[in-house]
């Protein structure tokens, strides 16, 4: 849909995925192929790799400075993705708390987490900011090290040091829905069998092959690290695929805490044959309004 309505209104895509900044991580984070990017222009993809690091803070600076440039030609920018925080972070103009990364700290964390397991960094966190830890995927260890990082070293939580700021620019939130939570799991389920389908398995191989160990911390999250094991001989392919499922039903009902249906700000659209033209009206409304939110 985005592709669309960059093509009828002149727009430029801008990536709000947090998986689809890495390299090589292409199928499995459902990330635009190279035709689709070839048809309209598409930024904040393939930023980093597996192993590097990459923060709220450096998404929200590049986001920010590609809306101005996409502006300043002239064309609309689409934010696309659904990953709460990025989205978020640049509608509502978040500042990024000042609190530099403390190595001696997160070490000790990362330490915690290896002999306790990871569930031990989350529940610390569920104790001093219940809010931050609603938001936050468990299995998501840096995001959960850095919210610790910021409650110790900050002496408050990490959903009160996050402030807002002001917002230079007008916006329209649409969001995809569907009829019931079971049209949506089944609507998951046929994207996994569908990325399978495209090669995914191979795209794991590649990883592998180049190194890469199933044990980090993107990998977790995206649910690659089922078919890493699978590919390694350590579960089944049947087993890793039921875990993908799982992860993904995970992370959906995760979204809904950062886009819950209520939400006045948002655009609810029901998937299906009248999709692409309520969204098209709605963008016109928007940019002939001259009223932001």
């Amino acid at each position: 849909m985005a592709v669309v309505l960059a093509r009828r209104f002149h727009g430029e895509i801008i990536n709000a995925d947090s998986g689809q900044v890495y390299r090589g991580l292409d199928i499995g984070t459902a990330k635009p192929p190279p035709s689709v990017r070839a048809e309209v222009p598409h930024h904040l993809y393939d930023l980093v790799g597996p192993t590097e690091t990459f923060s709220l803070g450096l998404y929200l600076q590049l986001a920010r400075q590609t809306i101005e440039q996409v502006q300043r030609r002239g064309a609309l920018p689409i934010l696309v993705g659904a990953s709460g925080q990025y989205v978020w972070a640049v509608l509502e103009g978040w500042e990024v708390p000042p609190v530099p990364p403390q190595p001696s700290l997160r070490h000790a964390l990362l330490e915690k987490a290896r002999r306790e397991g990871s569930l031990a960094l989350y529940r610390m966190l569920q104790e001093v900011d219940p809010v931050s830890a609603q938001r936050i995927d468990p299995r998501n260890i840096r995001r959960v090290v850095r919210a610790l990082e910021v409650c110790l070293l900050a002496g408050k939580p990490f959903s009160q040091v996050r402030r807002k700021g002001e917002v230079p620019w007008r916006w329209l939130a649409l969001g995809l829905t569907y009829p019931t939570r079971q049209a949506l799991y089944d609507a998951l389920d046929r994207r996994v069998d569908s990325m399978l389908q495209q090669g995914w398995l191979e795209e794991v191989k590649g990883l592998l092959a180049l190194g890469y160990s199933p044990n980090l911390p993107v990998f977790a999250r995206l649910g690659y690290r089922p078919l890493m094991l699978a590919v390694q001989g350590c579960i089944t392919l049947e087993e890793a695929v039921d875990q993908v499922r799982r992860t993904h039903r995970v992370l959906a009902r995760r979204a809904f805490a950062w886009f819950p249906p209520g939400d006045p700000r948002i655009h609810w659209l029901m998937v299906g044959p009248d999709l692409q033209g309520e969204a098209q009206a709605l963008v016109e409304q928007f940019l002939a309004s001259g009223e932001g939110p």
